[in-house]
């Protein structure tokens, strides 16, 4: 806990600098670059924490090449640009793991080799976290609708007995 506190408080005090660098500035153009400084290190920040969650979230190699590619998308589009390709990264990946998840608890072979070729355990249950609302959301686009449109049964899914019989899986390979 000790390193995490020292970190945040040499985040604070960059930012401390420049912002009182900016107030006591001679001249517009002087306070103009510490204030471009300043958004320079909010940006630098917002990449870092974000590269931060998808390795937590168990893109490993991916967080690297996602870290370049938001300081590239910051720098030609601003911060809002980062958030749109956050999100559209949250909704492709999510997509594809809520999918392979019904797959799973439909029983498909495929759909066990994957999971078994990419995650252990605690990595898996991470990302069913994060992506529970994605799982929900094409549970009832690929489950729920059809089943009513074509009047037929709905396929139950529980996602306890899917973290349990994963946990059988991953734990055992």
């Amino acid at each position: 806990m000790q390193e995490y506190r020292s970190l945040a408080l040499t985040i604070i005090a960059i930012f401390i600098v420049t912002i009182l660098g900016a107030y006591f500035s001679p001249s517009f153009e002087a306070q103009k670059t510490y204030i471009e400084l300043f958004i320079l290190f909010g940006s630098l920040l917002f990449i870092f924490s974000v590269v931060a969650i998808f390795a937590f979230l168990g893109f490993h190699a991916f967080s690297l090449y996602m870290g370049i590619f938001l300081a590239l998308i910051i720098a030609m589009f601003g911060v809002l640009g980062a958030v749109i390709v956050v999100s559209l990264t949250y909704i492709a990946w999510g997509s594809i793991f809520a999918m392979e998840v019904l797959l799973f608890d439909n029983g498909v072979e495929g759909a066990k080799e994957w999971f078994l070729s990419r995650y252990e355990f605690k990595t898996f249950k991470v990302e069913f976290y994060a992506f529970s609302p994605l799982i929900g959301f094409m549970y009832l686009l690929l489950e729920i609708i059809p089943s009513i449109i074509s009047r037929e049964s709905v396929i139950d899914f529980s996602p306890s007995r899917v973290l349990k019989e994963m946990e059988e899986l991953l734990s055992n390979s």
